[in-house]
């Protein structure tokens, strides 16, 4: 579909942490190594709660309301990078590097794709919108690569 709302990109962006987070939480089952296990638990646990401040959006009746609303034209059904449908299946948890990896790639691919939003918005409130969901992925990976660094470091 080449036209969608702002809505059904968080709705989506929302569902796929909810996906990450869930395979997560499989490799902690199936684990065996104490720190990939840590590795594991932790980034389910941020993933839920990325999804949680998303959905927060979609709930909120206040500031996001007319964003939400908004239409854009778009040739490409989002996700725009197919290695985000790939990256839940494809963690292995074998290392916290590979874990690490994995996780930081999701979370750039969807800055990126908040950043090609904001390059393409239509007003000044949708712009902020995505800038503002760039920035938070862009801390999300700086706080996800130092705290795993903590637990390389443990």
């Amino acid at each position: 579909m080449r036209f969608h709302q702002v809505k059904e990109l968080v709705d989506w962006a929302a569902d796929y942490h909810a996906r990450l987070a869930d395979q997560y939480a499989r490799l902690v089952a199936a684990g065996e190594e104490e720190r990939v296990r840590m590795a594991l638990e932790y980034l389910a646990q941020r993933e839920r709660k990325l999804q949680g401040d998303l959905l927060g959006y979609l709930d909120d009746g206040s500031d996001h309301r007319s964003v939400l609303e908004a239409w854009f034209d778009d040739p490409n059904d989002f996700p725009h990078a197919p290695v985000l449908e790939r990256l839940p299946e494809g963690v292995d948890g074998k290392s916290v590097q590979d874990v690490l990896a994995t996780a930081l790639t999701a979370h750039r691919t969807l800055q990126d794709l908040y950043a090609h939003r904001a390059e393409l918005a239509g007003g000044g409130d949708e712009r902020g919108f995505f800038e503002a969901l760039a920035s938070g992925h862009e801390a999300e990976v700086r706080r996800i690569v130092r705290d795993m660094q903590r637990l390389e470091d443990y």
